[in-house]
């Protein structure tokens, strides 16, 4: 019977080694029960117990002992320890983890939950404004030790632009919830036109802001728990925010002198900044439209350029300066540009 599985699992196409080895044994064996002109299993298995096997009764202390009140809540490689500080040994680690295998106890122990499985956010593509925003909350130091202002801050993936921006003194989802319809309103979003992705954290995720997006007609998108790469542009932005120039090295005096700075800066990231993910344009010319034309320009002067001097250029091909179609949010790829 063995031999005839395993010419039959060649026949279609295996290899016979593997084939072996998937039901337990060497090529080498399987020859010789062919010379011997057997072909039934021979494995027998032992004769008799191991001498050394755990008794019955010492069985039911390991599982006693684990279960106990003292340890129920801890893992197998912190009671042996715990059980060697008090002159006990049991058995090993992997005696132990075997029992608990066959009572059917290896789980994750006490309070803990088992550990979940979050699928990777849909993918959204962006071929215009206003079709997929992001959006955020990140800590602005105050001047009181342990106290932050924080920046809710709005971001249309396709431009890179600022849709709408805020600074209060604490998180919540009411704020979060004017900051949105806010955004809508003066960007004129449609019923059922835009996504609005964010990560898990307690203002994304309360009623109030799920009522208000239900009632705009937005779409929600959530990144995996922890995993901050699942909202990158938003990311990316307050990069910039951290790491620009005028960035106060000292913490904000006041609420309102944090607004200002924010307000300053969202007019020049908007306006002015030329942003390397959407060919160094400013996001408002993209948001607007106009980045084409100032693309088009760009590669009449550097095809000019060339036109005057070829032997400068070679067979290098020049920059590139076609402008981006689509912008990806979570793309199945995994390729992150932001």
């Amino acid at each position: 019977m063995i031999l005839s599985l395993i010419d039959e699992a060649v026949q279609a196409g295996a290899r016979r080694a593997p084939a072996c080895e998937v039901i337990g044994l060497s090529a080498r064996a399987v020859e010789r029960w062919r010379r011997e002109g057997g072909g039934e299993d021979r494995r027998l298995g032992p004769m008799s117990p191991p001498a050394n096997r755990l008794t019955d009764s010492e069985r039911d202390r390991i599982l006693k002992t684990v279960n106990s009140p003292e340890f129920w809540d801890l893992s197998v490689r912190q009671i042996v320890p715990h059980l060697a500080d008090d002159g006990i040994y049991l058995a090993s680690e992997a005696t132990i983890y075997r029992i608990l295998g066959v009572e059917e106890q290896v789980t994750r122990r006490g309070r803990a939950s088992d550990p979940r499985n979050v699928s990777k956010p849909k993918e959204y593509v962006a071929t215009g404004p206003n079709q997929v925003w992001s959006w955020d909350i990140t800590y602005l130091r105050s001047n009181v030790t342990g106290q932050f202002y924080y920046l809710y801050l709005i971001l249309d993936l396709f431009s890179r632009k600022i849709v709408g921006w805020s600074v209060h003194a604490r998180q919540c989802e009411e704020l979060a919830a004017v900051l949105v319809e806010t955004a809508c309103r003066s960007e004129r979003v449609r019923h059922d036109q835009l996504v609005l992705h964010a990560d898990n954290g307690g203002p994304m995720t309360g009623s109030t802001l799920l009522v208000k997006l239900e009632t705009l007609g937005v779409a929600r998108s959530y990144s995996r728990p922890g995993v901050c790469d699942d909202n990158p542009y938003s990311e990316a932005t307050f990069r910039t925010v951290k790491y620009h120039r005028s960035y106060p090295r000292r913490p904000f005096t006041s609420l309102e002198a944090a607004r200002a700075w924010v307000e300053s800066f969202v007019s020049w990231y908007n306006a002015e900044h030329l942003h390397s993910g959407i060919r160094y344009v400013s996001p408002l010319d993209r948001h607007e439209g106009r980045d084409g034309q100032i693309l088009r320009h760009r590669q009449e002067v550097y095809d000019r350029a060339r036109a005057r001097h070829p032997q400068r250029w070679g067979t290098r091909p020049a920059r590139n300066w076609q402008p981006i179609r689509e912008v990806k949010l979570n793309p199945d790829n995994e390729e992150r540009v932001v």
